[in-house]
């Protein structure tokens, strides 16, 4: 069974065994969290968003539609995620940005990565960096924009 924080507003009942959501966070009602993840205060996660097991989300991070995390995968604090590169109020995508952030890969403090990458498995992106194109397995990542730096 999840534990989930009272002051949390958790409306979707698909969270798995083992799971934590923690204080003032929001997840809406089609949102997929695996079991055992530990999702930080202050996160949002929107419907289209899915989490696999184990994953850790710290405090800070909004998961928008088109977001999916594979198993072990971390999440620094503040870490931005991107769906649509080109918003406009009121005027929406058919639909959003896929972006897939694969098996044990961890993305650092204040990352920002932008729709439509695809961050491989093991890869590692540094904080602060801003990942503007598809990141190979088991390599880690630093700068703006992010550059490769070699193997993990």
């Amino acid at each position: 069974m999840p534990q989930i924080h009272p002051t949390a507003d958790v409306q979707t009942p698909q969270i798995g065994e083992g799971s934590i959501v923690w204080q003032f966070s929001v997840i809406l009602p089609l949102a997929r969290i695996g079991s055992h993840c530990n999702i930080n205060c202050h996160c949002f996660i929107e419907n289209d968003v899915i989490i696999g097991d184990r994953v850790t989300v710290k405090s800070g991070v909004y998961l928008w539609d088109g977001v999916e995390l594979e198993d072990d995968v971390f999440i620094g604090p503040n870490a931005t995620f991107v769906n649509d590169l080109y918003p406009r109020s009121k005027q929406y995508p058919e639909r959003f940005a896929r972006t897939i952030i694969r098996k044990g890969a961890s993305i650092g403090a204040g990352a920002t990565i932008l729709g439509g990458i695809e961050i491989g498995a093991g890869a590692m992106i540094g904080a602060g960096s801003v990942v503007t194109k598809d990141v190979p397995p088991n390599t880690k990542w630093y700068g703006n924009p992010a550059v490769n730096m070699g193997l993990v």
